[in-house]
C-alpha cells in the first residue's frame, strides 16, 4: 500500500469506492441502452467513466457481474414499491393485480431504452440468488404464505408460487416493453387472470 493511501482516512475511501462503483454502474446503464447488451464490451464501459481500466477490475470481473448488479440495484429500489402494494391490498386478487402493475410501471420507467428490442439489451435470465433478488423473491413467498394462512388463496406450495409470479411477470414485462406504448394494465389484468385461473387447476398442498 502507498503511504498515500495508507494516510487516507477509511471514510473518504469508503466513500471512494462507492463514488467509483456508482459511476461503472451509470456508465454501464448507458452502455447498454445505447449499444445493447450482447454489443457492449468492458472497454466500452470504461470510457464512460473518468476511472482508469484497472480500477474497473476492482469492483467487477466482467460485463456479466456488472448486469447483475444493475439487476440488484433495480430489485432494491422495487422492494419499497413492492411493499406498498402488499400493505394497500384489499384482497389476495388486488395483491396480485397491484403488484404485477406496479412492477410493470417500475420496468416502463427503468427501460426507456432507446428502441432496442429487450432481448439485446438483457440476458434472457435473471439470476435469482443475488442478495436482492433473494429478498424479493422471499417478501413474494411470505406475502403469499400469509394469504394462504388467512383462506384468502388456496393452499398451493407458496414456493412454486412464488417463483411462478416473479417468473412470469418477467417475462410477460420483457414482452410488454416490446410494444408500443407498452400497456401496463393489460399486461397486469392478462396476467392476474392466468394466475387466478392457474390456481384453480393447481394441486393443494399435501398436509
Amino acid at each position: 500500500m502507498s503511504d498515500t493511501a495508507a494516510m487516507e482516512p477509511v471514510g473518504k475511501r469508503e466513500k471512494t469506492k462507492v463514488a467509483n462503483r456508482q459511476a461503472i454502474l451509470v456508465a454501464a446503464r448507458a452502455v447498454f441502452a445505447q449499444l445493447g447488451y450482447e454489443a457492449s464490451t468492458v472497454r466500452d464501459i470504461i470510457r464512460g467513466t473518468d476511472l482508469a481500466s484497472g480500477t474497473f477490475y476492482n469492483y467487477f470481473r466482467s460485463k456479466e457481474e456488472v448486469y447483475e448488479a444493475l439487476a440488484d440495484d433495480g430489485a432494491r429500489r422495487f422492494r419499497p414499491i413492492l411493499r406498498v402494494a402488499h400493505e394497500s391490498a384489499k384482497s389476495f386478487e388486488d395483491y396480485l393485480h397491484s403488484s404485477f402493475v406496479a412492477y410493470f410501471r417500475f420496468i416502463v420507467e427503468d427501460n426507456r431504452l432507446e428502441g432496442r428490442p429487450v432481448d439485446e439489451r438483457r440476458p434472457h435470465v435473471l439470476r435469482m440468488d443475488t442478495p436482492e433478488m433473494v429478498a424479493v423473491y422471499q417478501e413474494v413467498r411470505q406475502t403469499l404464505e400469509e394469504a394462504i394462512a388467512r383462506g384468502d388463496a388456496p393452499s398451493v406450495d407458496a414456493d412454486y408460487l412464488a417463483y411462478a409470479c416473479i417468473g412470469m411477470a418477467q417475462e410477460v414485462g420483457a414482452a410488454m416493453l416490446r410494444r408500443s406504448p407498452p400497456d401496463v394494465e393489460e399486461a397486469a389484468d392478462f396476467l392476474t387472470g392466468l394466475v387466478l385461473k392457474g390456481l384453480q387447476g393447481a394441486p393443494r398442498k399435501k398436509t
